[in-house]
């Protein structure tokens, strides 16, 4: 019977419970770590914890900085125009693409009363200022195209009525590659919606 290692199993308990890490990814991660030098091991578990010190939400679009602004809030040269995500791993997808000029403003999640998540659960009130002083030419609504998105987007649509904004929704519909007999009936649905003149 093989002895049972502490340290082992506490860091083990740990990998496991960040996203997508399973018990055979964390065993190699942690068999991994086993073998680097004690600096490396160091160095990675002083970025872990420098992570919180040195990175909070941008006060005014939530997403990721390193100074009381992110980057993108900073840039002069954005359009003026705010882009509506759930959380910063949307921001990166689309900054990723390189095609959008605009800013962001990161809602912190989805409205799910299942789960006890309503409105005042999210960054709508500060969008909502940030509307008022900013005056932004377009807003779009980047929301995922869940049930819980959609009844975000269709929330913020309601409550920015009063602001007289264009407001877009991103195009959803055939991702790329895929043939049509492969698609479902809402997904044929809305990439006809979405079509554009060629």
């Amino acid at each position: 019977m093989a002895h049972r290692l502490k340290a082992l199993d506490n860091i083990l308990a740990e990998l496991e419970r960040l996203p997508a890490v399973g018990r055979k990814s964390a065993r190699r991660i942690a068999f991994h770590l086993l073998k680097q030098s004690p600096e490396k091991v160091q160095r990675l578990a002083a970025a872990i914890e420098n992570l919180h010190d040195k990175i909070r939400p941008c006060s005014r679009c939530f997403y990721l900085a390193e100074e009381e602004l992110c980057y993108i809030c900073r840039d002069p040269d954005r359009d003026n125009v705010i882009c509506v995500v759930e959380d910063v791993g949307d921001v990166i997808a689309l900054e990723g693409t390189g095609e959008y000029p605009g800013r962001y403003h990161v809602l912190g999640g989805v409205i799910a009363p299942l789960d006890g998540i309503g409105p005042e659960n999210l960054n709508i009130e500060s969008l909502l200022k940030r509307i008022e002083h900013e005056q932004p030419t377009e807003l779009i609504i980047a929301t995922g195209f869940t049930v819980e998105g959609e009844a975000t987007a269709m929330y913020i649509k309601r409550v920015l009525k009063t602001f007289n904004r264009k407001i877009y929704r991103l195009a959803y519909g055939l991702p790329v590659g895929s043939t049509l007999e492969h698609a479902d009936e809402a997904t044929m649905v809305r990439a006809l919606e979405g079509k554009r003149e060629l």
